[in-house]
C-alpha cells in the first residue's frame, strides 16, 4: 500500500528540496526496475543467474505479474504525489484500494507457485480483499465518514493470516522434499518464504507511516523485494512437469488398499535395483525415478518407507553415507589418498554442504570428528 508520504510532499515549495529530489529519483528507480524486470521475466526463456536451471513456469508467471503491479502502481503513485493531491481525496481512496488487491493477489501467487508439491489456489486471497474494496468504496461515497482505519486493521489482518498460512503450507513442502528428494540444495524455500514475507510486512507497515527516514526505508526495500524475487526464481528448479494438471507433484492417482504381498516385495525389489546397482549414487535422484525403476507405485514406495519408519530422502541419503564411510576405510587401509569432498561427490553429492548436514544426521558427528577418529584408531 502506498506511504503517507505525499504529506511530506504536497505542501513542497516551488523549488524541491534535496530529500524530495532524491525521494523522486528513487521512486522513478523502482519503477523502472520493475518494467525491465517483467519484460525480462516474459521475454527470457533462459536465466541470467543460472543458466542450468529451468524455474518452475508457473512461479515465473506470477513473478513478471507481480513486476508488472509494481511497475504500474509505482507510475500511478508517482503522478499522484507530483500533482500534491490530497490524501483524503477520492483519487488517494481508489489508488489505495487498487494497490492492496493488485499487490495481494500477485504476490500470495508468487509465493504460493514457489511451493510446487501441489497447485495451491490464489483464488481466497483474492476473494479476501472483497471487504477492502467494498470499505474503499464507502469511503469514496461517504467522504466524511472515515474508513481508512478499518481498511488498514482488516488489511493487516489479511497480511497476518496469510503469513500464518504460508508457514503451515511451507512445512508441508519440507516434508514432500524430505519424501521425494535426496538433494536439497537450492529446493528448501523455508528461508526464502520468511524473508519475503517480513519483507511485505515491513512494506505494509512502513505504508503507514509518514516521517522521512521510513518513506526513503521504503523505497530501498522495493529494490531489495525486487532483487530477492530475482535471485529466487532464477535458483529455484522447477521439480514438476504441472502441479495444476495432476501430474506427480499434484497427488498420486489410484492410491487404492496397499496389499501387504506388494509392500514386502518392495524391500527385494529396492536391493536388486537401487542397492546393487548403486542407483543411488546418481546425482539428484528422485522417488520418482526409483519408483519407475523397480516398476512400483510411488505412494506405494512412500508407503513402504514409512512402515520402515523412514522416508525416501533418510533411504537414499543411508545407503549414500554408508558407501563414503565403506570407500573411506578401505582408502585409508591401502594408504590410498582420498579427500571428503572428492569422496562426497562420487557418494552421489553434488553440494558437499548437503552431504555434510545428512552426515551429521546419519552418524552424529560431523565429517571432520569422525575422520578424526579414524585417524587415532
Amino acid at each position: 500500500m502506498q506511504t503517507n508520504c505525499d504529506e511530506n510532499t504536497k505542501d513542497m515549495p516551488e523549488h524541491m528540496s534535496p530529500q524530495a529530489i532524491l525521494f523522486f529519483m528513487l521512486y522513478g528507480g523502482a519503477a523502472v526496475t520493475a518494467a525491465i524486470l517483467c519484460l525480462y521475466m516474459l521475454m527470457c526463456k533462459g536465466n541470467a543467474i543460472s543458466p542450468d536451471i529451468m524455474p518452475p513456469v508457473r512461479l515465473r508467471r506470477w513473478v513478471s505479474a507481480f513486476f508488472g503491479v509494481a511497475f504500474v502502481g509505482h507510475c500511478y503513485w508517482f503522478f499522484f504525489l507530483a500533482g500534491y493531491f490530497d490524501k483524503h481525496s477520492i483519487i488517494y481512496v481508489f489508488l489505495s484500494v487498487l494497490d492492496c488487491v493488485m499487490l495481494t493477489v500477485t504476490f500470495s501467487g508468487t509465493l504460493l507457485s514457489m511451493l510446487q508439491d501441489r497447485c495451491r489456489p490464489v483464488w481466497p486471497f483474492a476473494v479476501a480483499t472483497i471487504p477492502t474494496v467494498i470499505l474503499g468504496g464507502l469511503q469514496m461515497a461517504l467522504p466524511a465518514v472515515d474508513f481508512i482505519f478499518p481498511i488498514i486493521v482488516y488489511t493487516l489482518s489479511v497480511y497476518t493470516l496469510f503469513t500464518v498460512y504460508m508457514a503451515i503450507a511451507v512445512m508441508e513442502y519440507k516434508r514432500w522434499l524430505r519424501d521425494n528428494y535426496a538433494d536439497l540444495e537450492h529446493k528448501e524455500v523455508w528461508v526464502s518464504h520468511t524473508l519475503l514475507i517480513v519483507s511485505l510486512l515491513l512494506f505494509v507497515n512502513y505504508g503507514f507511516a509518514s516521517d522521512e527516514p521510513s518513506c526513503f526505508l521504503v523505497r530501498l526495500t522495493d529494490f531489495g523485494l525486487f532483487g530477492f524475487l530475482l535471485w529466487r526464481v532464477e535458483t529455484l528448479p522447477s521439480l514438476a512437469s504441472d502441479p495444476c494438471r495432476g501430474g506427480e507433484a499434484g497427488g498420486e492417482a489410484n492410491r487404492g488398499e496397499i496389499k501387504s504381498e506388494v509392500l514386502s516385495n518392495i524391500g527385494q525389489l529396492l536391493e536388486k535395483h537401487c542397492v546393487n546397482t548403486k542407483l543411488y549414487l546418481q546425482h539428484d535422484l528422485t522417488s520418482t525415478q526409483l519408483s519407475a525403476t523397480i516398476g512400483i507405485n510411488r505412494y506405494y514406495l512412500s508407503q513402504y518407507f514409512a512402515s520402515q519408519g523412514q522416508n525416501y530422502n533418510a533411504y537414499i541419503n543411508g545407503l549414500r553415507i554408508n558407501y563414503f564411510v565403506r570407500h573411506y576405510r578401505e582408502a585409508v587401509c591401502a594408504g590410498q589418498s582420498v579427500t571428503a569432498r572428492q569422496l562426497a561427490q562420487e557418494s552421489g553429492y553434488r553440494s558437499y554442504s548437503t552431504f555434510s548436514s545428512a552426515f551429521r544426521q546419519r552418524m552424529g558427528q560431523s565429517v571432520t570428528a569422525w575422520i578424526r577418529g579414524m585417524a587415532a584408531e
